[in-house]
């Protein structure tokens, strides 16, 4: 972890902001948070880390420090990977806001057992919640939809719809492409969604540290290919940002996206950056 050079203007923004209907704020890498006309405010898998290096080597600020977040309902974990759960971003997130996380199964194992959040912060066992693949539940303003998702990189993903009166967000995580986005794009009416976009680059192999082709994210092709059975009024590429050699180019999807239908618009946006449904 490292201290932000930021300081806390972030953090100030979003707890002061009175959204006319819900304010989106792009937190790097694959970090949301998302705050409703209530003051409902929910951070989707913030990661504050460094990273690994050399290994995956962090290429954007670390936009806040996470005892600043003292106002907060909840945060969702898509996937176990450290740059979704990882306890020195989100454990002094739920300290300091008393917020809930909700995660899968596999994600909750790396909060209770591999990193003791609970040993380690002042975070208690009932700020944990379990989801699953087809589990509705209400936040504050929010129906969450806890949706399948595809990664073959992790152990147990899920995806995430959030609905509300000013529209609906669909968050992906890491998945990649998956015949589950049909029936999600017929079942419901997207208005922005969340994707994670990146190159195939090679990366150092955990163990041996000798470098191995890597491909985490969707492509051009498999981004605009999930957007296209989502329905998605509006695609949002996330995580192009953040690691070294796996960095992308989202303008360059102007040009895969258009001879399709879906989606009808690209939200470009750089860690910081606010966008409004």
């Amino acid at each position: 972890m490292s201290t932000s050079d930021w300081g806390d203007w972030l953090t100030r923004a979003i707890e002061s902001t009175d959204p006319d209907g819900v304010a989106v704020w792009y937190l790097g890498c694959n970090g949301f948070a998302i705050k409703g006309s209530e003051g409902t405010t929910i951070y989707i898998d913030p990661y504050l880390g460094l990273g690994d290096p050399p290994r995956t080597v962090r290429m954007i600020p670390v936009p806040f420090d996470p005892e600043d977040v003292d106002h907060a309902d909840a945060v969702l974990a898509t996937h176990e990977h450290t740059d979704h759960v990882h306890g020195p971003s989100q454990a002094p997130m739920l300290a300091a806001s008393d917020a809930t996380l909700y995660a899968p199964d596999d994600s909750l194992a790396v909060a209770r057992e591999e990193e003791a959040w609970t040993d380690n912060w002042d975070v208690t066992d009932d700020q944990f919640a379990e989801v699953t693949e087809g589990d509705t539940l209400e936040i504050g303003e929010f129906t969450l939809h806890v949706e399948p998702a595809h990664d073959p990189d992790a152990t147990h993903p899920v995806s995430y719809v959030l609905e509300h009166d000013a529209g609906t967000i669909f968050h992906g995580g890491d998945t990649k492409p998956t015949d589950e986005f049909d029936r999600l794009g017929e079942h419901y009416d997207i208005d922005l969604g969340i994707l994670a976009f990146g190159t195939v680059g090679t990366v150092p192999d955990k163990e041996t540290r000798e470098p191995v082709r890597t491909r985490w994210y969707n492509d051009e092709n498999q981004i605009i290919e999930c957007a296209s059975a989502l329905q998605l009024e509006r695609l949002l590429p996330s995580h192009w940002d953040m690691w070294r050699g796996l960095t992308a180019d989202p303008k360059a999807l102007h040009h895969h996206a258009k001879s399709f239908e879906h989606p009808r618009r690209l939200e470009i946006v750089e860690i910081g950056d606010r966008v409004e449904l």
